[in-house]
């Protein structure tokens, strides 16, 4: 549930008030301001007004929020900000606007004066219909309805694309390797820019210092280039941190690169990157990253809701994903980022809405839907067929050569224990295994059994983190009767180098004798036994 309150600033609001939102944005460079759209398409604006950045025509601060008359009526699609700050919005009829800071001309109307209301930016852009903006530190960027992005104001580095490094007053289109391109996402770090292609290419340009363009160097780019590390892969989500980048693959696989200082990258260290790496490799499909260019703080969600942060979160540098009990991404931002600003426009209308990873994860075992019913320990789990056969060859096959539609929906399950067998059809539903190291043997035997090879190596992992003097023998003996080769090295190494304690449980003395043979002759030869 997307909870705007979770943003100090909205404690302001009373609760009749807060029920009339709908979109919302905090933002300032100590998340003191804030933008929001009610249900009825008007616009209001509260906060501390840091250079104009209301648009209340003043540049005086208000608790009260204040009506942006010029938007009334406007739909919000896109709305961006940088760090004087300055505000871009752009509305379902493709209208841009722009207000507040404008030292570098980022408003994109031809001054370097403060915007105190919303400007509808004219050359905007030549008079293109703008889906999508996005602002940097000081420099503006917006994505038309036929894909091409438009560039202006700051320019030291090259963020514009331009080919030099002089300021842009007005929109101008960014060419170069993006010609003759359909762009279909647009980000920008502090003083970088990234552009994704609609066949899933990623270029980027301007500040290269820290690498955060992942080209392979640190070197300034004033026109767009492409990130041939990620070649042959297909990246349908791209955004910027301050100084770093996320990139998400079309089959939920992450990438990050560029600065590192705050563990942001999600790699175990603090060592930049100027290049992609590959992250959470060992997690469930990935469905949305977060980052923005005021904070060093990252996120992701998985298919089955999971949410992760990682880098500057309150102030703690955290290396690597760490599993949180948030529900969005969004609220790792309100909670854990420095400041604590929101990472995109937030939409309440996405309160009721579900992936499909959620929707699954929500009918497992539901009566109400389910076509198809597994009696173990005599207990029932409710299924569906379809999505049986959609996931898992062992019941595609079953289907096929023996169920009829005439046959009863339930089937009897006899070989594995209800705990094992539920967690492997939740399994089917989620992606997901949640069970006691002891619990993972016997779905370590069912996973070996239906040649689910994933679900395998789920187990291993279990298996290894809840490993212990008390179940290490027990682990190793599973491991070796289910032909998990790494899984047996592990609990063989455990077991050595944990031997007093481990033949002091009744466990190492109650398995197979030829068994306990074999490992007191491997562990003799390893020197285990020399003391």
């Amino acid at each position: 549930m997307v909870d705007v309150s979770k943003w100090p600033l909205f404690s302001l609001l009373s609760a009749e008030e807060l029920a009339t939102v709908r979109q919302a944005c905090v933002f300032g460079m100590s998340a003191n301001e804030a933008v929001y759209i009610t249900h009825a398409n008007e616009v209001f604006a509260f906060g501390m007004n840091s250079s104009s950045c209301l648009g209340t025509g003043d540049s005086v601060s208000t608790i009260v929020p204040k009506k942006l008359d010029f938007l009334r009526g406007k739909k919000v699609t896109s709305l961006s900000y940088g760090s004087g700050p300055h505000i871009l919005l752009a509305t379902e009829d493709g209208q841009l606007f722009a207000w507040g800071h404008n030292a570098y001309s980022q408003l994109g109307n031809g001054t370097t004066n403060q915007g105190l209301t919303p400007l509808l930016v004219t050359a905007s852009p030549q008079n293109k219909k703008v889906r999508e903006v996005a602002c940097g530190s000081h420099h503006s960027m917006a994505l038309t309805l036929d894909g091409e992005v438009f560039a202006w104001g700051y320019n030291n580095c090259g963020q514009i694309g331009s080919g030099s490094t002089a300021n842009q007053p007005h929109p101008r289109k960014v060419t170069g390797c993006l010609q003759g391109k359909t762009v279909a996402g647009i980000t920008c770090g502090q003083t970088s820019s990234m552009a994704l292609i609609d066949n899933g290419e990623v270029y980027g340009w301007g500040y290269n210092g820290n690498g955060q363009l992942g080209i392979g160097n640190n070197g300034n780019q004033l026109t767009p280039c492409r990130l041939a590390a990620l070649q042959g892969l297909c990246m349908q989500q791209v955004i910027a941190g301050n100084s770093h980048c996320l990139a998400l693959t079309d089959e939920g696989l992450l990438y990050a690169w560029g600065a590192n200082t705050y563990g942001q990258l999600g790699t175990g260290n603090k060592s930049n990157h100027l290049s992609p790496v590959l992250i959470m490799a060992d997690k469930e499909r990935i469905v949305e990253v977060a980052a923005c260019h005021s904070t060093h703080t990252s996120a992701a969600k998985t298919q089955s809701g999971q949410v992760y942060m990682w880098g500057q979160c309150r102030g703690q540098s955290i290396v690597m994903p760490h599993l949180t009990h948030f529900t969005t991404t969004d609220d790792v931002f309100a909670c854990f980022a420095t400041p604590s600003v929101m990472w995109r426009l937030m939409s309440m209308e996405h309160d009721d809405f579900m992936t499909v990873g959620e929707a699954l994860r929500k009918e497992f075992d539901s009566p109400e839907t389910g076509d198809l019913k597994f009696s173990v320990d005599g207990k029932c789990i409710h299924v569906h067929k379809a999505v049986l056969k959609i996931r898992c060859e062992h019941f595609r096959s079953m289907f096929r050569s023996q169920w009829t539609e005439d046959q009863q929906d339930v089937i009897e399950i006899g070989q594995f224990s209800y705990p094992v067998y539920r967690s492997f059809l939740q399994f089917l539903y989620t992606d997901t295994v949640d069970l006691p190291p002891e619990d993972a043997i016997g779905l370590l035997d069912l996973a070996t059994s239906y040649c689910e090879n994933r679900l395998k190596r789920l187990c291993q992992q279990i298996i290894k983190r809840g490993i212990n003097v008390e179940n290490a023998f027990t682990l190793l003996s599973a491991a070796i009767r289910y032909d998990a080769e790494d899984l047996e090295v592990f609990c063989f190494r455990f077991c050595v180098n944990h031997l007093t304690q481990v033949t002091q449980t009744g466990a190492f003395w109650q398995v197979d004798g030829a068994m306990l043979k074999e490992f007191i002759s491997k562990a003799s030869r390893c020197g285990a036994f020399k003391n």
